[in-house]
């Protein structure tokens, strides 16, 4: 494994490469990363090795949650003991949420291309839990904010699109270490209907941007 996913090229069907969801979203400014950034560098905190860590702690806890729903494997070879051992705090962060909320996952990580509106994207976990199917998506940090909402509203139109009913969005926070706490978010519908929105007008000012050739 990687230490960071392959970054996917959406494509469709006639070969055009579109953005994802991820993309898409990045176009969002984030007024808190500032003082947040500034506070590590009075530190002395290199912050882009500080946030590459960070990274590979979620790549990897994301993979073994996902293992662990297919029965792989995880492969932890390209990946120091402290990074396995905050990866491994949120793997049994997620166990301890899945002992009261038993999922049958149906897919895990799988790429989907929206042919009309032109983005692609990944989900988490697509599964049935309680009689309902729903999109998890996790998440490693110190908290939810908006723009995970945002990111599940594209996901859940995405599968709608391929014909993967979404009766729920759900969000979770599964701690690296102790400053960080366990958080779950069910998305309501209105909600969902703003994060689709927003991510909508993010959509056509992307494509709008490529347009412009100055």
């Amino acid at each position: 494994m990687a230490k960071l996913k392959a970054h996917i090229r959406y494509r469709l069907e006639d070969k055009t490469i579109v953005a994802g969801v991820t993309t898409i979203l990045g176009l969002l400014n984030k007024p808190a990363l500032i003082p947040w950034a500034n506070k590590l560098g009075l530190q002395g905190v290199a912050v882009g090795s500080y946030v590459d860590d960070k990274a590979d702690i979620g790549t990897l806890a994301h993979s073994m949650v996902t293992d662990h729903l297919t029965g792989k494997k995880t492969d932890f070879s390209d990946f120091d003991p402290k990074q396995i051992s905050q990866a491994e705090n949120s793997f049994l962060s997620y166990l301890e949420w899945e002992k009261e909320h038993p999922i049958k996952a149906l897919f895990v990580e799988k790429p989907l291309v929206h042919e009309l509106l032109k983005f692609g994207g990944t989900g988490d976990i697509y599964g049935e839990l309680n009689g309902k199917l729903e999109i998890i998506d996790l998440k490693t940090g110190n908290g939810i904010y908006k723009e995970a909402v945002f990111q599940v509203s594209a996901l859940k139109k995405l599968l709608e699109y391929h014909g993967f009913p979404v009766e729920k969005c759900r969000i979770l926070n599964i701690p690296r270490s102790e400053d960080e706490s366990f958080m779950e978010k069910i998305c309501n519908e209105r909600e969902l209907e703003i994060g689709w929105k927003i991510f909508v007008n993010l959509l056509n000012i992307y494509y709008a941007e490529k347009e412009l050739t100055i």
